[in-house]
């Protein structure tokens, strides 16, 4: 099995802290109280210094890989407001639905409820928002304008929440 570079550059720098560790606790062992007290802390600092390079291990490697390029920090950032977007469109619409189907009758007045209709449309046409995720968006404001069924409408908001969670796995 072959290892990549920045894989044999972690597993040096370990071996280097771990000995360093070790020969720095024997050094200070001896100095405090003799062979048995040299060997105890030679020991600990080594083992000390192997278990907190294991630990460190993806911050050591994310250190070593190369920068990514603009275009690609670019299209992550794209995927981040994309996501961000989706994830105010599933708010803005059970805020919504919750308008539309109340937990008490007088719970929410007309003009709150247009209110929060407004915002939810207004975050289901945004630009930025991918197209099947539109898509699944206008079908749950569509249930939920019908307000006639809630379980309809909650199945609509199911159907809404896994194709962003499908979008996301991609």
């Amino acid at each position: 099995m072959a290892l990549s570079a920045v894989t044999r550059i972690h597993l040096m720098v370990i071996s280097l802290l771990v000995m360093w560790g070790a020969v720095t606790g024997v050094v200070f062992g001896q100095m405090w109280g003799g062979r048995t007290t040299a060997l105890v802390a030679g020991a600990v600092a080594g083992l000390g210094a192997g278990i907190g390079s294991w630990l460190s291990r993806r911050h050591m490697t994310a250190f070593l890989q190369p920068t990514p390029s603009p275009a690609a920090l670019a299209a992550r950032e794209a995927d981040g407001h994309a996501e961000g977007i989706t994830d105010g469109v599933i708010a803005a619409i059970a805020v919504y639905q919750a308008a539309v189907f109340p937990l008490t009758p007088d719970g929410v007045t007309g003009e709150e409820r247009e209110l929060r209709r407004t915002l939810a449309y207004r975050l289901a046409a945004s630009d930025g928002l991918p197209r099947p995720v539109r898509v699944s968006a206008a079908a749950a404001l569509e249930a939920l304008d019908q307000g006639l069924d809630a379980e309809h409408a909650q199945a609509a908001m199911t159907a809404l929440s896994l194709t962003v969670y499908d979008h996301r796995s991609r």
